[in-house]
């Protein structure tokens, strides 16, 4: 038994077919990525997934529980964390653990028993009678983390669960990605973040416009991209030509900029190289340093989507892009 199944799932709202008969599943135990440009599926799959919005047609299971005909159970099964904290911020950590509790019918003895181990495990014990509006946002999604497992969930569902946290935050919440699935909990993560899917994920599927462009494991993802590879470079000027420049060099299929790191992506590495030296050289430019790269999950993505990775900036409506400039978008293959 499959802990997620999912056959020919469909969303369309009017004319607009949202998910378009996507099929997966995830496997007891997994982490599983689920990836995808902004409004390519991945939030109104994850509302059908969780019993929030009825699939306009096809069916999945959670746990064995049909989604539509045995909801009940399958939410039962299911721990829920949204990239917005659902905390409330005038209780404590523990009144926040028994209150959810009482939400899903434990028993009195069970929910203090449950608030006792969550807290010990989320690292909250030395501040389960604080009041949350006083916390980090680390602690904060930590105890939201803890909350979706009241109920002793067998799968979790992670929406973005490190947005906007800070570097130390990031590891903690990682640890305990790993940790909570070490114990036999299956995580379905959503994360625009390639590097987390990258070390944390088992398997990703990758959604654009509605279906599903891929799933397989990240190593097997990138080893098939091998054509694809970069030239890392830092020059010891920042010249507003350089990345002009470098577009026009011999080999180079485009050029991103990441603060002073200029990344020159193409097919053959040693004749990108090669340009680079006599480029500096011919501009009497001095080299800091210079690697080569093969393919990562972020150039799967970009492949398989054809978009930019676009990360939400919390607490705005507005999006950042987390890479620069590209000189062409490559074409899927």
């Amino acid at each position: 038994m499959y802990a997620i199944e999912v056959n020919d799932l469909t969303k369309s709202f009017g004319d607009l077919m949202a998910v378009d008969h996507i099929c997966f599943s995830v496997s007891q135990g997994e982490i599983f990525g689920f990836l995808g440009p902004n409004g390519a599926g991945k939030t109104t799959t994850t509302r059908m997934l969780t019993c929030i919005s009825t699939p306009t047609e096809g069916s999945a299971q959670i746990m064995g529980n049909d989604i539509q005909k045995q909801a009940f159970a399958a939410k039962e099964q299911m721990g829920v964390v949204t990239d917005i904290s659902n905390v409330y911020l005038d209780l404590s950590a523990q009144e926040n653990l028994i209150f959810t509790g009482k939400l899903y019918g434990l028993s009195k003895d069970r929910r203090l028993q449950k608030a006792k181990e969550l807290l010990e495990l989320f690292g909250l014990q030395d501040v389960r009678h604080e009041i949350v509006r006083g916390f980090s946002g680390g602690m904060k999604r930590r105890l939201t983390i803890a909350m979706a497992l009241v109920n002793d969930a067998s799968v979790l569902f992670l929406d973005e669960p490190t947005t906007a946290l800070d570097v130390q935050s990031v590891r903690v919440i990682h640890e305990l990605i790993m940790k909570l699935n070490s114990s036999g909990t299956t995580i379905f993560l959503t994360t625009h973040n390639m590097a987390e899917a990258s070390s944390l994920c088992n398997r990703v599927a990758i959604i654009s416009q509605g279906r599903i462009a891929t799933v397989d494991t990240p190593e097997r993802l990138k080893q098939a991209m091998d054509r694809v590879h970069s030239v890392e470079v830092v020059f010891d000027s920042s010249s507003s030509h350089l990345v002009t420049d470098l577009e026009e060099l011999q080999g180079v299929r485009g050029v991103q900029k990441r603060g002073n790191m200029l990344r020159l992506l193409t097919l053959h590495p040693p004749e990108v190289l090669t340009g680079v030296f006599q480029y500096s050289e011919r501009k009497d430019l001095r080299l800091l340093s210079i690697n080569t790269l093969g393919p990562s999950l972020e150039d799967v993505f970009l492949e398989m989507t054809g978009e930019e990775i676009v990360e939400r900036t919390k607490g705005s409506g507005k999006s950042s892009e987390r890479r620069g400039s590209v000189k062409s978008r490559r074409s899927s293959h």
